[in-house]
């Protein structure tokens, strides 16, 4: 494996790898890599004949000095991992590298209307700007290839697509599932700041996904029926600081006038120093009526739209396709049945 720090040495040698014959993958990150970061990576090498990686904390998505000095760097641990995940490259340019010039402002930056100003764009002004123009700059340097997405930076993954078929950037955007810890919690580089107890309270973001799929299959649920029951789970929990839980179109993230087609729950929280987002697939093959078995409406989670078919993992790595298709209503098999607000959803579709 190479390790360059050059943008000129980044696109030369990907263009020596696609003059062999080769098929290009990249996973473009910020480093502090992960078991999540490692799956994308091992997905690229198994499906191309030549991974790359880019780990470069961009401080053009962060909307705070803090949280962008406070991001953990770990450049040696990630070479390990890239290595192991079977990466051939990994490019890690300097800040000036990037953005010549830097910290003078960038006079160049790539805006995604209507799609970066909602949600966390809403909440982290800037926030995907910076996304879009690093994003651009890394697809642009690395010329025609497939670049590794994972689903939990799921309004992340509906940018990049929408920015590639806008701007004709010689890509494949290939969505990866999120990977989880044996209790849900999808996995982040910023876990590593959360307290244990903060780590216990993490939890509710993924079990108010579940609260929100369990009560989408009760008689009459609705939109705003969903809503309500993520939101009775974020808003119960100690540490746990809400700020959203929608349910949106998964291709468009408008918000859903109804249940039915593809959807996306999506949900986001301050939980102790960090904020945490989490999202699940929701698909609802026509409006839920009258007395219908709880899971009739829904189809599995492998039918979402940014994912595609793929080997299993191990088994303390758990990516939303391998949870159960069945029982959405005792948690997916993530969270134990017996979870007060599973149950909670349970009574609701039950009248008690």
């Amino acid at each position: 494996m190479r390790l360059i720090d050059t943008a000129a040495q980044f696109s030369s040698m990907l263009a020596e790898a696609r003059s062999r014959a080769l098929v290009v993958g990249l996973v473009p990150t910020m480093g502090a890599l992960h078991d999540g970061h490692r799956s994308l990576l091992e997905r690229a090498a198994d499906e191309c004949g030549f991974a790359a990686a880019s780990i470069f904390v961009n401080p053009l998505q962060f909307d705070s000095g803090s949280d962008l000095a406070s991001y953990p760097r770990t450049l040696a641990d990630d070479l390990s991992v890239a290595e192991e995940a079977g990466a051939d490259l990994v490019f890690a340019p300097g800040v000036e590298e990037m953005y010549p010039g830097y910290p003078e402002p960038v006079p160049t930056r790539v805006h995604v209307a209507s799609l970066g100003d909602r949600l966390e764009g809403a909440s982290r002004p800037g926030h995907f700007d910076g996304v879009a123009t690093v994003v651009t700059k890394l697809l642009a340097l690395a010329g025609p290839c497939r670049a590794y997405f994972g689903e939990k930076d799921y309004q992340q993954l509906a940018l990049v697509r929408r920015l590639v078929e806008d701007l004709s950037l010689p890509a494949d955007i290939v969505g990866c599932p999120t990977v989880r810890e044996p209790g849900g919690l999808a996995l982040s580089s910023r876990n590593v700041r959360l307290s244990e107890a903060e780590r216990s309270a993490a939890l509710a973001l993924h079990q108010s996904l579940q609260a929100g799929r369990a009560a989408s299959a009760c008689p009459g649920a609705d939109p705003a029926s969903v809503r309500n029951a993520m939101w009775e789970v974020l808003g119960s929990r100690p540490l746990v600081e809400p700020d959203y839980a929608e349910v949106v179109d998964a291709h468009s993230l408008e918000p859903a006038g109804s249940l039915s087609g593809e959807l996306r729950l999506l949900v986001a929280a301050k939980v102790g120093p960090v904020r945490l987002i989490d999202n699940l697939p929701l698909v609802v093959d026509e409006p839920l009526t009258g007395d219908l078995p709880a899971d009739s409406h829904l189809r599995s989670p492998r039918d979402d739209p940014f994912s595609s078919h793929r080997p299993a993992v191990p088994h303390d790595r758990r990516p939303d396709e391998q949870l159960p298709d069945k029982k959405l209503s005792v948690g997916s098999g993530l969270v134990p049945a017996s979870d007060n607000h599973q149950r909670g959803a349970i009574r609701l579709c039950a009248g008690a």
